[in-house]
């Protein structure tokens, strides 16, 4: 018997019931929390979701938590907060490792999205501008924009995705680049902050 295939089996085994025991739990916790077909989870993820929140995952969708299914180096296992009100929709066929998604107003994926490991998401700044807002954490103060990533794009390992960012169809975001504007269809950007690099040729 091939051990190495032998282990891959028992693990997708393994994640099938997982997979069923996570969107049960959830669906029976959260009345607004919506799963597609075929979601696998390899290894745990840290959910924290709102009642009122509305939460969306397509078919398909992927969430490595655990080194051994994703040697890029993981420093954690995937989590998702998504506070009252906002709004998470995640299209199918997206795969995520490690992954940060912190959504306090409005992240949405499109299909076939790629976020290699350690990508972080965030819709918000966490923290006031002024510091006189930080001192009393004024929470009415932070800012905070949706974020729009569409069809077929791949986002490389260890990058920030900020608030109000929007990534066209196809683009590639360099690893370990910090995104601060909208990048158009069909292009490379990479850097901190994130700068055009050129186009793709097939787009």
């Amino acid at each position: 018997m091939d051990i190495a295939k032998y282990n891959f089996k028992a693990r997708n085994k393994y994640s099938a019931v997982l997979s069923k025991l996570i969107s049960v739990y959830y669906k029976l916790k959260y009345s607004k929390v919506k799963f597609g077909k075929n979601i696998r989870y390899f290894s745990f993820p840290l959910f924290m979701f709102s009642k009122n929140s509305e939460i969306v995952f397509g078919n398909r969708v992927i969430f490595n938590s655990n080194t051994k299914d994703n040697f890029v180096g993981l420093y954690k296992r995937s989590s998702i907060y998504v506070a009252g009100n906002a709004r998470l929709i995640i299209g199918d066929y997206t795969g995520f490792s490690g992954v940060s998604l912190y959504c306090t107003r409005e992240i949405i994926f499109g299909k076939y999205i790629n976020c290699g490991g350690n990508v972080s998401i965030w819709d918000t700044d966490f923290h006031p501008i002024d510091y006189l807002d930080r001192r009393i954490h004024n929470t009415d103060k932070i800012n905070s924009k949706p974020i729009f990533i569409d069809d077929d794009v791949f986002i490389g390992a260890n990058s920030i995705i900020l608030k109000g960012v929007k990534i066209g169809k196809r683009s590639i975001v360099a690893a370990g680049s910090v995104v601060t504007k909208d990048i158009p269809e069909g292009e490379i950007w990479g850097g901190n902050p994130a700068k055009f690099i050129k186009m793709i040729k097939s787009a």
